[in-house]
């Protein structure tokens, strides 16, 4: 006869015991990268070059970043507490003062008038700009350190939107632009004989492709902002994976014919080893045929030299 397993009870922690003051305990937290990944994790940017308490007017922002694969800009309004009117007014004047395309108020307790008024905001505004409500909570077992864990209350339909086009539930032009040039890829990775498993085509700005273990993966992602293709290993929590791998560093490269850039990423669970491919142009898809013959050669390669190190 098994004895059933003794099960701890879940309890919320009082987030104000946590950060007492938004201004700067709980923006302090949230501007280190480890903590800010909960929040790229929760809304799917990648937020980086975080500034804290930008002034517009008389008033001081949270936190202002940008993120990494758009450019876009990205305001943090944190607010420890229910929402309330003069919230909602501040991050309405951050968002224009600061030309923002992405609004995100970080709450205790978001109210139904709230909530309702953020959605509005999504649906009705023509601007190039989308709002998302978050609630943070804390929760612990037992005498275990407190977990944070960010839920999504309000966010818009099809993020980002694009000018004019929130009423018709369009995607927006970068959106867009994933999507047609993942669906095109998948019919060359076909054409090829699918040397490795098809992904289905989404807006992502990243599609995965397994390496043979659960410690690592390749990713290709479109780096629009920059032009290019990124091509990495993606090492998910294994620093003595990327130290090991890094030792053979020279050997790596010479069977792979190309240099990558090798980021340990201290200071992160994750670790990458990224080559870039230039040559993306949403306007210009001339070179689509060359440039994803090319990623797709490349990435054939990464995982083949790379499996021999795993």
């Amino acid at each position: 006869m098994h004895t059933s397993k003794k099960l701890g009870r879940l309890e919320e922690v009082d987030i104000r015991e946590l950060w007492a003051h938004e201004q700067y305990n709980f923006s302090n937290w949230l501007s280190k990268e480890e903590n800010i990944e909960l929040l790229n994790e929760a809304v799917g940017l990648t937020l980086t070059d975080i500034d804290k308490e930008v002034y517009v007017g008389s008033y001081r922002c949270d936190l202002v970043a940008i993120d990494e694969t758009t450019g876009i800009k990205v305001i943090i309004e944190n607010q420890m507490e229910a929402t309330n009117h003069d919230h909602l007014g501040k991050i309405i004047t951050y968002a224009s003062g600061l030309d923002a395309n992405v609004v995100i108020w970080i709450v205790k307790e978001a109210r139904e008038e709230h909530k309702s008024a953020i959605e509005w905001l999504n649906n009705n505004l023509v601007k190039d700009i989308s709002f998302f409500l978050l609630e943070i909570h804390a929760y612990k077992i037992g005498d275990s350190l407190p977990a944070p864990k960010i839920e999504i209350i309000e966010k818009p339909n099809d993020f980002v939107k694009s000018t004019k086009s929130s009423k018709d539930g369009e995607l927006s032009k970068v959106q867009s632009e994933r999507l047609n040039f993942w669906t095109e890829f998948n019919r060359l990775v076909s054409d090829n004989g699918k040397p490795f498993n098809i992904r289905k085509p989404t807006t992502d700005h990243w599609y995965d492709v397994a390496l043979g273990t659960s410690a690592a993966h390749i990713s290709i992602t479109l780096v629009n902002k920059e032009k290019s293709i990124g091509v990495e290993v993606y090492i998910n929590d294994n620093k003595d994976l990327f130290d090991n791998l890094y030792l053979h560093k020279e050997e790596i490269e010479s069977k792979l014919g190309f240099s990558m850039v090798w980021e340990r990423l201290g200071d992160k669970k994750a670790s990458r080893i990224k080559h870039y491919i230039p040559g993306l142009n949403f306007n210009n898809k001339s070179n689509y045929p060359k440039l994803m013959s090319e990623i797709i050669n490349k990435v054939i390669v990464v995982r083949d030299v790379f499996k021999g190190y795993l």
